[in-house]
């Protein structure tokens, strides 16, 4: 019989966090920022559940108005632009069109729209994103996929964010300001005293460490209550609502750059978003979630559902035949008791207890108010960590941000190392700059002509100035990156994505650091996983065996041709 392997050395810090989403990720960044030793571990891959599985917007919620949720909505509003003026590559703005037919009976009524878009536009200061207008869609290009009686439009912003790619950005912040992350690492028990918290972390490999800390924050998402039952031993004071929301993606349904809002006759409403160039995102659902919290998937209803509601607008229908992909999570909302999920808070609730060791919980929220549920995390740990940096995260950049100095005069020259870009990145303050990207880009093309313009324009997106930790040093050609492994991925980008990201699996790649999945065939997502087998067979293993537990592989079939 084979030994265990033996146990990794014990680790120290101020604060343990559990839970590798969005806020778990968020809370470590701004911690370490503000000089705590901090440790996150997350049972899975980074952003693998809720924190990958969303609409993937920063918006205020136009519809939580309609709830009386105006604090939410004033606290996610001024959040847009924080957030995308700190991580422009990967986050932008996005106009919304809500068409309108005055025959639809179950559309509100056109002065209910205007009310609560006037609230939308006044109820936090806007520097980045534009106002509401309304639009006649029988000129207006966002007119032309719809049928004919929708004549009339209002036009709104909000903004656009890769939600995967965010919490691998935060994660990176943390590292770079002394955290240690872990990922595929449970933990499998925590022990409270009255100084401290003694837990025991179990990695993919099967050995254990055993970590001491100062304070605990449990941010495990939908497995807020199970952690504190099982691994803490502990009663929470609080509950979850699980509601699962599930996403189709067909190929693109028009042309033009602005966004769709629909609304339905059971009152919800549905995006209809344009994806990866050549697709539209429609999505979500609402639906009471029973089931294993790691094997979220969409069922034939749903899909039919968001089929009809989307063909209620579009002159051509969406049918479940054109649907290429498809994506649930499980949204872990704080309970006020609503009988429609709809209709639940969508707001967080941070539950402090000092009985003995800090022992913070996160209950609830929205990728929209994660930055500042961390600021707020983090300001509540102050005082029993005895920090003394004040809150930072409101006035710096996420890591590869900084495109703005970089396209201009004196910009860093490739090769940057990583902790350097880390201290430009936190010395830099985020501005509205709009045509950074295309800028940011241009510069790419001076400095990389070799480069084609598909790859390099994808890195931008993806990466923004840590595209100079990519490509090696004097590369001048294709070959200097390697194999190309599947088209438009080569071998170089995998080995960063595995070194610097924490990727430990082909799904890593293909579903969360990018969204090549979508685009390759099935023979290009098997050589990628092929890559892995022959480069990082343990791991490969580990997340094999591990995916048979948690949630299911994405089914696709063969890319479309765009």
């Amino acid at each position: 019989m084979k030994p265990p392997p033996p146990s990794a050395e014990a680790l120290s810090c101020d604060v343990l966090v559990v839970g590798g989403g969005i806020n778990g990720a968020g809370i470590a960044r701004d911690l370490a920022g503000r000089g705590a030793s901090v440790v996150l571990c997350e049972q899975h891959d980074l952003a693998q559940h809720t924190s990958s599985s969303s609409t993937k917007l920063v918006h205020g919620g136009l519809r939580y108005l309609e709830y009386y949720e105006f604090s939410l909505v004033r606290k996610a509003l001024a959040e847009r632009e924080v957030l995308i003026k700190s991580a422009p590559h990967i986050m932008w703005p996005l106009r919304f069109v809500m068409p309108h037919d005055p025959r639809a009976n179950f559309l509100r009524p056109v002065w209910m729209i205007r009310a609560g878009l006037f609230l939308y536009d006044h109820l936090a200061k806007r520097e980045v994103l534009p106002g509401s207008r309304t639009v006649d869609l029988r000129s207006h290009a966002a007119g032309r996929p719809l049928k004919p009686g929708f004549t009339k439009g209002f036009v709104y912003s909000d903004g656009w964010v890769d939600d995967a790619r965010l919490v691998v950005l935060n994660a990176l912040d943390a590292r770079a300001h002394g955290a240690q992350v872990f990922t595929r690492c449970a933990c499998t028990q925590a022990e409270r005293g009255v100084n401290g918290w003694r837990a025991t972390l179990r990695h993919a490999d099967g050995r254990t460490q055993a970590v001491q800390a100062r304070a605990l924050v449990n941010a495990a998402g939908p497995w807020t209550a199970q952690f504190l039952r099982q691994q803490a031993g502990l009663q929470g004071t609080k509950s979850l609502r699980l509601v699962k929301g599930s996403h189709i993606v067909v190929p693109r349904m028009f042309e033009h750059d602005h966004a769709y809002i629909f609304q339905n006759p059971d009152k919800r409403i549905i995006f209809a978003i344009p994806y990866e160039d050549a697709f539209t995102l429609i999505g979500t659902t609402d639906v009471e979630h029973h089931g294993a919290i790691g094997q979220a998937a969409i069922d034939d209803g749903e899909v039919r559902y968001l089929c009809e509601q989307a063909s209620r607008y579009f002159a051509r229908g969406v049918r479940p035949a054109d649907v290429v992909w498809t994506y649930s999570g499980v949204r872990p909302l704080l309970d006020d008791e609503s009988s429609d999920a709809s209709a639940v808070t969508r707001d967080y609730l941070l539950d402090l207890d000092l009985h003995a060791a800090p022992l913070l919980s996160v209950w609830g929220g929205k990728i929209t108010t994660f930055r500042k549920l961390a600021e707020e995390a983090a300001d509540l740990l102050q005082a029993p960590l005895g920090l003394r940096q004040p809150a930072w995260t409101a006035s710096a950049l996420m890591p590869g941000g900084d495109i703005a100095a970089w396209a201009g005069p004196g910009h860093e020259p490739p090769g940057m190392s990583a902790p350097a870009a880390a201290r430009r990145a936190q010395a830099a303050r985020p501005v509205a700059q709009p045509d950074a990207i295309p800028r940011f880009d241009a510069t790419l093309a001076r400095t990389y002509p070799w480069l084609p313009a598909p790859l390099r324009r994808r890195w931008a997106r993806s990466y923004g100035t840590r595209v100079a930790l990519i490509v090696p040093p004097q590369a001048d050609t294709l070959a200097a990156l390697g194999p190309e492994v599947a088209p438009h991925l080569f071998e170089v980008e995998l080995r960063y994505l595995h070194d610097e990201e924490w990727a430990r699996s082909a799904d890593d790649v293909l579903w969360r650091r990018t969204k090549l999945g979508l685009h390759l065939d099935a023979a290009g997502r098997q050589a990628v996983a092929d890559w892995w087998a022959v480069h990082h067979p343990a791991e490969a293993a580990a997340a094999s065996a591990a995916q048979r537990v948690s949630s299911p592989a994405p089914e696709v079939p063969a890319a479309p041709s765009a």
